[in-house]
Order: structure tokens, then C-alpha cells, then sequence
């Protein structure tokens, strides 16, 4: 029978492992990643058992040694992952014991692999968070430039897909970033859910010796500890948590992809993007084609699905730790790159977007998108707002039939729908005017829009 000796458990089993097991339980193909992070947390908690004397100041030098070699040939390439060793963390204990013997054996003192790996994840999650922080701040940054430039454009703004009141461009492109700021908020909090430290739960139950967990936080920057240590090695809902905030980030990216894609057609017309971020086709020579956001608005399902999937994962184990769990790592790790990818993408695309002024002025002479300010108007001169709606109803009634726009007909013609209307309601009927109307917080009025991005900008730059 053939030895088992090289497992880390294999004292309790008389057979090797099957090759079709190995392949089919090993993780070192992908939690590899988090090697980095594995060698952080072995080095602090490696540093406690020599601060709590549990292992020797001359193992801790062996152990601190050895652990700087392993980190040099992870950089390098030159690590060797062995499918034998199952795992990132088996991997990296078995190279640091064969650098430096026995002391690399105690390394391990203390601790599971369960708050070992728990402990892994949400220090290579507190890093992605902060990197997704930034490219998130990146995004804003870039909308805000096109938004400056667009702050007095007029555009249509829509709903149902029909023409509604007008709006700037650079209004328009702000509420994507007062998307992406709520998106920010919602990372920065989940990070503090992230942000506790699992090591020391051991397996499932602490351990029995004179560990110090409060220094261990310390050296790795977690800002508070799991206190019960069956649900320090068994939950992942700090994993669903970031899952469900990144699907939150592509449901808005997803949406400004669908709107560049109508932009961009020329039904609209609206926009142009660069070159470098479209494609074309292979039959028919004059086409550009929107790639890039038609691959956003398709990730967005990519990272859905992880969500859901990281969800069913969960919703079924007892506690403590099962073996279910190694199968939160690839959903999360392909969440996090699809986002990443994402983000820096749009953040390069976005200062190319090409606007059409001329378009987009031709396309509000096409949906009466001043009536609303027509209404509002009689409004203010004593005319209860039902009427008003019916009065201004029944002018684009008019308008329609005689195929002009509002601030086309005679004076005369309005002022048979209502006597209240004077020689200043073409003032009103004006796309600069309907605009400029709209002074407030959080309107459209261009000096509302430009006062916003200094905002935004002043926001942005105490980041």
C-alpha cells in the first residue's frame, strides 16, 4: 500500500488519496492568489507564538527567513505548486519547511486551516476593496471631465424611452457618479465587516494555547476580532456582502453601457466613442459596433450569478467549517477581476465620448419636452395645477395635428387654451429657458451642474 506520509492528515488514513480526489478537491490552481496575503498572516501569527513564548525567538528567525525566501520565489514565478499539497496554504508550509526544517513545522502551532484560510480571504478582500476604491474614484474623476465640458449641452431627458423635459448632458453623466459615490460608501462598509480577524478560532473551537489575538490584529491592520470561533471559520457573508455591493456597481455600469449603446446608434446618434474601443464586423465593412459596454451590460450577469451562486453555497451548511466552502474563492476572485477589468476600462473610455450637440438639440424639437414648463407657468399665475396639465394637454393636442412644436404656434392659438398666457411664455417654451428654470440643488440649470462638479471635485480630491 502506497505511503501517505506526505499529507499534513495523512496519519488516520491506511490508503493514499485517489488521483481523481486530488484533482477534484484541490484549490491551489486558484487560491494560489492569495499567497501574498497567506504569507502576511503566517509572519504575524508566527510573531505571536514567539512574543507569547509557544515557540522558540530562533524558530521565529528560521520562520521569518524562510517566509521572505517563499514570498521572493512567489514574485519571481519560480514557486513550484504542487497539486499534492492541495492548497495555497499546504504549498507554502511545505517549501518552508524544506528551507528551514523543523521550525517550519511549528509554524502551524495554534492553528487551523479553517482561520487560516478564513483569515486569507478577508485580507485579500480588504486589498481589493481598497483597489476597487480607487478605480471607482478614477471613474468619477473621468465622468466629471466630460460633464464639465457638457455642463450647458442640451440632451432629451427620457422616461419610458420617450421624450420628457430637457436636461444637460453633464447633468446626465452626474448621476452615474452619484451612483458610483453610493457604490463607494456601500465597499467602505462592507470593509468593515471584512476588517475582523478570524485567526485564533482554529479549527472550530479556539485553541488550547496562551494565544494573544489582539496583537495579531494589530500587526495585520484588522480593526476588530470574530469573537465566537465557530462563526469565525464558518460564515462567508462578508463574501456575499462584496459580491452583492460589486453587483450593485455593474447593475449602474451595466446601465450607462445600455445608454451609450442607444446613444451610439444612429437612431439616436447622440454620441461617438473612440476607435480603440469598438470593433467591427467581419461581413459588413461599415459597421462600428459598441463592444465594450455590450460586454459590460453581458458581465453584469457574470457577476449576478456569483452572487446567487455564493448565496446557495451558504444557505445549506451547518455549522462549523465543510468543505462546501472551497467553493466561495472562484465566484469571489472572478467577481473581483470582472469588476477590476470593468472599471478600468470604462475610466479609459469615458474621456473619448464624443457628443453631438447638434442631435441632440434636433432630437428635443421632437417630443414637446417643454410642455411641462408650459404648465408650470400657469401655474405660478393662479391656475390649479389639474387644469394647467389639461390646458397645455390639449395645445400639444394641436401641435401634434399641425405638425410644429409648441413654440411654434401663434400666440393667439395658446392663449385660446388658456387667457393667462402672455407674450413671455416663449421665454418658457425655450430649451435655455426650461434649463436656467431649473435652479435649484440637484437641477439641471447649468450653474447648478457646474456648481455641482466643483463639488465633486473638491470631494474627490480630499480622497
Amino acid at each position: 500500500m502506497s505511503d501517505t506520509s506526505d499529507k499534513a492528515w495523512s496519519g488516520r488514513f491506511s490508503e493514499p488519496v485517489s488521483d481523481l480526489v486530488k484533482r477534484y478537491t484541490a484549490s491551489v490552481f486558484f487560491d494560489q492568489r492569495m499567497a501574498a496575503q497567506d504569507v502576511r498572516g503566517s509572519l504575524a501569527h508566527a510573531r505571536m507564538l514567539a512574543r507569547q513564548g509557544i515557540i522558540s525567538q530562533d524558530d521565529f528567525t528560521a520562520i521569518e527567513r524562510g517566509l521572505a525566501q517563499v514570498a521572493e520565489e512567489i514574485a519571481a514565478g519560480s514557486f513550484v505548486w504542487n497539486l499534492d499539497d492541495e492548497d495555497v496554504h499546504l504549498n507554502i508550509e511545505k517549501r518552508l519547511t524544506a528551507l528551514i526544517g523543523d521550525a517550519g513545522k511549528r509554524l502551524h502551532t495554534g492553528r487551523s486551516r479553517n482561520d487560516q484560510v478564513a483569515t486569507d480571504i478577508r485580507l485579500w478582500l480588504r486589498d481589493t476593496i481598497d483597489t476597487l476604491d480607487g478605480l471607482l474614484a478614477d471613474l468619477m474623476r473621468a465622468l466629471l471631465e466630460v460633464a464639465e465640458t457638457h455642463a450647458a449641452t442640451p440632451m432629451p431627458g427620457f422616461t419610458h424611452l420617450q421624450v420628457a423635459q430637457p436636461v444637460t448632458f453633464g447633468h446626465h453623466l452626474l448621476a452615474y457618479v452619484e451612483m458610483l459615490r453610493r457604490d463607494r460608501e456601500r465597499f467602505a462598509d462592507c470593509r468593515k465587516r471584512v476588517n475582523r480577524l478570524p485567526l485564533g478560532a482554529a479549527a472550530l473551537a479556539g485553541t488550547t494555547f496562551p494565544i494573544d489575538r489582539e496583537f495579531v490584529a494589530r500587526e495585520l491592520g484588522f480593526e476588530a476580532i470574530c469573537e465566537n470561533s465557530l462563526d469565525a471559520v464558518s460564515d462567508r457573508d462578508f463574501a456575499i456582502e462584496f459580491c452583492a455591493a460589486a453587483s450593485l456597481v455593474m447593475v449602474h455600469l451595466s446601465r450607462f453601457s445600455e445608454e451609450l449603446i442607444l446613444w451610439m446608434s444612429p437612431r439616436g446618434g447622440f454620441i461617438d466613442l473612440a476607435d480603440r474601443f469598438c470593433t467591427g464586423s467581419s461581413i459588413m465593412p461599415q459597421k462600428k459596433n459598441p463592444d465594450v459596454p455590450e460586454l459590460a451590460r453581458g458581465k453584469s450577469g457574470r457577476v449576478f450569478g456569483h452572487l446567487m451562486g455564493l448565496l446557495t453555497l451558504m444557505k445549506g451548511q451547518p455549522l462549523a467549517c465543510n468543505k462546501d466552502n472551497q467553493e466561495d474563492k472562484e465566484p469571489l476572485f472572478d467577481t473581483a477581476d470582472t469588476l477590476v477589468d470593468t472599471l478600468r476600462i470604462f475610466a479609459a473610455m469615458a474621456p473619448g465620448i464624443k457628443v453631438k450637440a447638434t442631435a441632440m438639440a434636433a432630437a428635443l424639437k421632437q417630443g414637446y419636452a417643454t410642455a411641462t414648463d408650459l404648465a408650470d407657468y400657469l401655474v405660478k399665475r393662479g391656475l390649479p395645477f389639474r387644469d394647467a396639465h389639461e390646458a397645455v394637454a390639449r395645445a400639444v393636442r394641436a401641435a401634434e395635428t399641425q405638425g410644429c412644436e409648441l413654440a411654434e404656434l401663434p400666440l393667439t392659438e395658446l392663449q385660446s387654451f388658456s387667457p393667462l398666457i402672455g407674450a413671455d411664455v416663449f421665454d418658457v417654451l425655450s430649451v435655455a429657458g426650461s434649463l436656467a428654470a431649473r435652479d435649484h440643488l440637484g437641477g439641471t440649470a447649468p450653474n447648478q451642474v457646474k456648481a455641482a462638479i466643483a463639488r465633486w471635485r473638491a470631494t474627490l480630491g480630499a480622497d
